[in-house]
């Protein structure tokens, strides 16, 4: 109910119902509402003592029944014909009727002994004001709004709805798919407008990649320069801190090269059986001496590069490993549609206000970026464009208890192996 159309809808219907029911307030107010049937009924008493008055005079031409007309005897109106002529001082037991919907309303009217004097009439006016008829005519007029009010809110908010189709089709790459431009002129106008943004939104991000690569190129040529002269370096402790500085930088000019083949590449997705990844992960780093456990594995498949995937499971279990000196992995089925791999460790945690960065490149907890745990900061960042490359999230948050808590959602699929 809370959207632009529903609402332009509702202005309208309220509009125009508006409008017609004050039109026909002011008519009733002007014109007045219809007679009452007991007022109709005037005349029709005055005929009645008319023709009773030739009757007792003798015309013999008038064709007398022998019982008042059959029909559906209509009691309302019946006693408020004989109130009338009481009224004007004749007291006759006169009877309404009417022989079927379709058929003219009879008076039949007694003349003492001789029988009953059948004479028809015109249909009577509603008793008071027609609200039956009143409700129906604005129900109508409502129907009618509505449709109209549709029509021109689905009119008046398509370039809207351009743009939450184009936010929708943004892909895994960020970039938006390219739009047809056509329709009214401000569709037109939408359309091409974001076009010309993605064009440049794409530009804009290769262009960052190639210079992220070519850096990342660049800097292995001085780095193994660098690397040959620093073993030349007499005194120990200064050879091995020049040693750990290189291999920082090296480090960060790998990671950076391996970020712009995750955002630029294309590999074809396969059928993965996620807990078996994750138990082989476990097993490999628990190998290199890392405390990581995994304490639940339920089986359920993904669609996704399996060697991305890979990389991506492996950075976080390390960072959990590594900052929280002991992780524990699970992986369980969340529903009938998506999997979920949980990762726990019991570091200090990292400050809430910084929580939203930890996906930022480079991002380091520590502001004093100390290397005593080896890493380039874009572990976390290079994760989540994997995951994000195949239909998933990552969230981090804090554990009551202390440490962090990873989790990673996938779209989960059928496992035609299994089946």
């Amino acid at each position: 109910m809370n959207t632009l159309r529903v609402k332009i809808a509702l202005l309208l219907i309220v509009a125009i119902v508006s409008v017609v029911g004050l039109m026909t307030v002011v008519l009733f107010a002007l014109l007045g509402p219809p007679p009452r049937a007991g007022r109709s009924l005037e005349p029709v008493a005055e005929q009645v003592q008319l023709l009773v008055k030739m009757t007792r005079q003798g015309t013999g031409d008038v064709a007398l029944a022998t019982a008042p007309a059959p029909g559906h005897v209509w009691e309302r109106a019946t006693q408020d014909l004989r109130t009338r002529l009481q009224q004007q001082g004749v007291n006759l037991p006169v009877v309404i009727s009417r022989q079927g919907w379709d058929a003219l309303l009879k008076v039949s009217i007694p003349i003492e002994d001789r029988g009953w004097l059948v004479m028809p009439i015109s249909d009577l006016p509603p008793r008071g004001v027609p609200w039956w008829a009143l409700g129906k005519w604005l129900l109508l007029i409502t129907v009618g709004a509505t449709a109209i009010a549709v029509f021109v809110a689905n009119r008046m908010v398509r370039p809207l709805v351009l743009l939450e189709s184009a936010v929708e089709s943004v892909g895994p790459d960020a970039m938006l798919p390219e739009l047809p431009e056509r329709g009214p002129g401000e569709v037109r106008a939408t359309a091409k407008a974001l076009n010309t943004l993605s064009a440049r939104l794409k530009r804009a991000m290769e262009s960052r990649m190639r210079l992220v690569a070519a850096a990342g190129h660049d800097l292995r040529t001085p780095i193994t320069r660098m690397r040959l002269r620093a073993e030349f370096v007499a005194d120990e402790e200064d050879r091995s801190k020049w040693l750990a500085d290189l291999d920082e930088l090296e480090w960060i000019a790998d990671s950076a090269i391996l970020l712009v083949r995750e955002e630029t590449g294309n590999v074809s997705p396969e059928v993965i059986r996620l807990d078996e990844l994750v138990a082989a992960i476990t097993a490999e780093l628990r190998e290199q001496h890392l405390d990581i456990t995994e304490t639940a594995a339920e089986p359920v498949s993904v669609l996704a590069s399996k060697l991305r995937l890979n990389r991506a499971l492996r950075n976080l279990m390390i960072n959990a490993a590594t900052h929280g000196t002991r992780a524990r992995v699970r992986v369980d089925a969340s529903g009938d549609d998506i999997a979920r791999i949980v990762i726990e460790d019991d570091g200090l945690g990292i400050p809430a206000d910084l929580l939203d960065q930890v996906f930022e490149p480079f991002f380091r907890a520590d502001p004093a970026r100390r290397q005593d745990i080896p890493g380039a900061g874009l572990g976390l960042t290079i994760a989540r464009e994997i995951v994000q490359r195949a239909g998933g999230t990552i969230t981090i948050a804090n554990r009551p208890e202390g440490g962090l808590v990873q989790i990673v959602e996938l779209p989960r699929v059928a496992d035609t192996a299994q089946e």
